[in-house]
């Protein structure tokens, strides 16, 4: 049986692949695997331990982040995009998915984006202007839709 650092290292190293490969849409997931690393240092540097804390320290760990990291992307998400003239408009630069994601740039810079109208295809150098934010994430209308 290997030893209880090994399997935090193993969990640590599951769930923070699972964030590269994009897995991890609210932030549980990296919460996760940086409390098993956390549990790593702790389980080898205190190899008496019990599992039974461990696992309860892994589990507050994990409870309070995840509860942290969702107050700081609510606030973030309800900021406001100042107005600028020329600021709606943006140019689709990937297309969007059928899931009605995809990027575009806006203002100089790649933004990840949500067709608000996924019935329509949006290809890249397809016109869209912006109706909001919701976090990092644009919310686009086909051009000739928002007009």
């Amino acid at each position: 049986m290997p030893s209880l650092p090994l399997l935090w290292l193993g969990l640590a190293s599951l769930l923070l692949l699972a964030v590269l490969v994009g897995l991890d849409g609210d932030g549980l997931l990296l919460v996760g695997g940086l409390a098993a690393l956390l549990l790593v240092l702790v389980a080898g540097a205190l190899p008496q331990l019990p599992s039974g804390v461990q696992l309860l320290g892994f589990s507050l760990l994990v409870g309070a982040a995840y509860a942290l990291v969702r107050g700081w992307s609510q606030r973030q998400a309800e900021r406001t995009i100042a107005p600028a003239a020329g600021a709606d408009q943006a140019e689709v630069i990937a297309p969007f998915n059928q899931r009605g994601e995809g990027r575009v740039r806006w203002r100089g810079q790649s933004w990840a984006a949500r067709n608000l109208d996924p019935q329509r295809a949006l290809n890249a150098g397809h016109p869209v202007t912006v109706m909001g934010r919701e976090g990092t994430q644009l919310q686009v209308l086909p051009r000739d839709v928002a007009s």
